[in-house]
């Protein structure tokens, strides 16, 4: 079985929107990751505390440095996979329904679960179902919606390249989490809140009547370059804003680490909600 945490952070953005993240662990090395997630907070004196990107500030940022190192060191020993999913407001969708419009939560979302991870290259043994366990932070749904949305999942069954490699989802799989009782949710959350700072420049964020910028917005910005490094330790050249380039499609399952800029098929592109343009 697959287990698969799936956050979502900032939902409108100056110049990026709709930010979603997923951790992976394979059944095989789920007890061994969870076990290191919990030495590390407790090594890192942060027992007791909800490990979140909005409470990054300079009392903890030696302890938040120790988190990332676990993280990182999970993802290039094989242990763990991240995502993050993103949407430029520069591409603004055309022909959207009325309903599409107000389901643009459950839509990306499920492009996100669909694609993010390359599930269909998951199965080494595709005479065997493969189970994907799908654990949701609270979702901001009504329940009638969050019915909707479980359905929207299990159509996944039908869709071809799942079925062909035996890939499962099931109702039993689907559930709400509680971040607080979640780490890998927590060490997600850090990852996601950093990308969605620096895709929005709140790093250059001066409070009003200041010259200069905040304690927290300079430990959060020192924090994001850290991890920035991290990742370029797995992928050279790293380009925060875009997709991960891939040699492959297997690229999309076998990277430890990905970015995907969500563009959608039809759109309008606006100048005018890029940075350059703010310059």
């Amino acid at each position: 079985m697959l287990y698969i945490w799936l956050d979502e952070s900032t939902k409108e953005g100056e110049f990026y929107s709709n930010f979603y993240g997923g951790i992976m662990i394979d059944s095989r090395n789920l007890n061994d990751v969870l076990y290191i997630m919990k030495r590390c907070v407790e090594e890192s004196g942060l027992s007791g505390h909800e490990i979140k990107w909005q409470k990054v500030n300079e009392n903890h940022f030696e302890s938040y440095k120790k988190v990332v190192d676990t993280i990182f060191d999970l993802l290039q020993n094989g242990l763990i996979k991240m995502r993050i999913f993103f949407r430029s407001n520069q591409y603004n969708a055309i022909g959207l329904t009325k309903e599409q419009k107000i389901k643009t939560y459950q839509m990306l979302y499920y492009q996100f679960v669909k694609s993010a991870f390359g599930l269909k290259f998951a199965n080494n043994d595709m005479s065997k179902p493969l189970r994907v366990h799908l654990s949701f932070d609270e979702m901001p749904l009504c329940n009638d919606d969050k019915s909707e949305f479980r359905n929207y999942i299990l159509r996944l069954n039908q869709v071809k390249e799942f079925s062909q490699a035996n890939i499962r989802f099931s109702e039993s799989d689907i559930i709400e989490v509680d971040s607080r009782n979640e780490l890998p949710l927590q060490f997600l959350d850090l990852i996601l809140g950093a990308m969605s700072f620096r895709l929005n420049n709140k790093h250059t964020i001066i409070p009003e009547g200041s010259r200069v910028r905040g304690k927290r917005t300079r430990i959060k910005e020192k924090l994001y370059k850290y991890i920035n490094e991290k990742i370029r330790e797995i992928k050279p050249g790293f380009n925060i804003g875009v997709s991960t380039g891939r040699r492959s499609d297997m690229d999309v399952w076998a990277d430890p680490y990905r970015h995907w800029c969500f563009v959608p098929h039809n759109n309008i592109r606006d100048l005018s909600k890029t940075k350059k343009h703010k310059k």
